[in-house]
């Protein structure tokens, strides 16, 4: 016999959107009281990024600041002068160091002298990034593509346009103040439990409001997408998957079924628990085709990538991004003992265990 609470709760854990659409280059919505959301534009595939501003006394608290480029200065620009007219952002929490959430945190923290706060890994990794492109850091990425298996004319494009993304931030302030797994931010009149993970990033924050059962998932769920889960050459065996994996059983078991969802892309959402089956579940199939696909002959993990996004043309951008990701899924295997690793003239071929 099913309860009425039993009833209540799958009624929540469906996903469901509250907004269709989403707001426009001029336009904030507010999502509930003293919560707003705006979108930016970016340059890719990925077309937008999120950005939440939350209501902090007598100003606001920025989460995530955008790409850094004049396109979206001049979007900022617009809105600063329009609906956000009088707005004081007090701080800005910047969730991960990506360029899409970071590019602009040296710009928003200049024009309204307010500090910046990240988690400590994430803001060296922004620091990394900016210093990224020295010919030794370059001469690392050539050798980890060369390794799995890229020819030389991929890896010189995947090490131009495709990493170029990187570069796209404005200069980050020097200083910032470190929020850090289970810290407790009050913003305004909400209390914020700070919620780290990896996978996606290193140590990238979410911020949870057990009173208004509002989770901002960052990066980490997405709505509709599955956010990119890779690895680099920086830490050519890291476990990211495995990292991220545990990062979502981690919030299915702390959150509740009924939080209202903002995430870094795409539109707030309810049905937290779904969603990230769904996102376990796409990874799993992922791992399924890998398996498959290695089972008679091994394979390196170019010859691999069209197994996986054969559903996908990848330009130098995508193709980058897919490129890590397959790592990530057979660095993944290669722990939970699925794949061996056999080497042959320096390139790491996989075969299903």
């Amino acid at each position: 016999m099913h309860s009425k609470t039993d009833s209540i709760q799958s009624i929540a854990e469906t996903l469901r959107y509250p907004w269709e659409s989403h707001p426009g280059h001029d336009q904030v919505v507010e999502v509930m009281p003293g919560v707003l959301w705006a979108r930016l534009k970016l340059p890719f595939r990925l077309n937008h990024v999120n950005i939440y501003l939350l209501a902090d006394g007598d100003g606001w608290t920025m989460v995530d600041s955008g790409f850094g480029n004049e396109e979206s200065i001049a979007a900022w620009t617009t809105l600063f002068e329009g609906p956000l007219a009088d707005v004081r952002v007090k701080r800005l929490i910047v969730t991960h160091s990506h360029p899409d959430h970071v590019g602009l945190a040296g710009w928003i923290t200049e024009r309204f002298n307010c500090p910046l706060y990240m988690s400590q890994v994430e803001y060296l990794q922004s620091v990394y990034h900016q210093n990224r492109g020295t010919e030794e850091r370059r001469n690392a990425q050539r050798l980890f593509f060369r390794r799995h298996g890229m020819d030389e004319d991929l890896t010189d494009r995947l090490l131009g346009r495709g990493q170029d993304y990187l570069k796209r931030v404005s200069v980050l302030p020097p200083s910032y103040r470190r929020i850090s797994h289970g810290d407790e931010v009050v913003i305004g009149t909400r209390r914020f439990k700070v919620i780290t993970g990896g996978g996606h990033a290193l140590d990238q924050v979410m911020l949870y409001c057990a009173a208004d059962k509002l989770f901002l998932s960052a990066d980490q769920v997405l709505s509709k997408i599955s956010p990119n889960v890779s690895v680099w050459a920086v830490e050519p065996d890291q476990n990211s998957l495995g990292e991220y994996l545990a990062s979502l059983a981690s919030l299915t078991t702390t959150l509740p079924y009924d939080v209202m969802v903002l995430p870094g892309h795409g539109v707030p959402f309810y049905g937290l628990k779904t969603r990230i089956k769904q996102l376990a579940d796409h990874h799993e199939d992922r791992c399924r085709l890998i398996a498959e696909a290695c089972r008679e002959v091994p394979q390196t993990s170019k010859e691999l990538v069209p197994v996986v996004f054969h559903k996908h043309v990848l330009d130098e951008h995508q193709m980058g991004f897919a490129a890590g990701e397959l790592v990530a899924h057979v660095n993944y295997m290669l722990v939970e003992g699925r794949l061996t690793c056999e080497v042959s003239d320096g390139v790491l071929r996989f075969r299903t265990t």
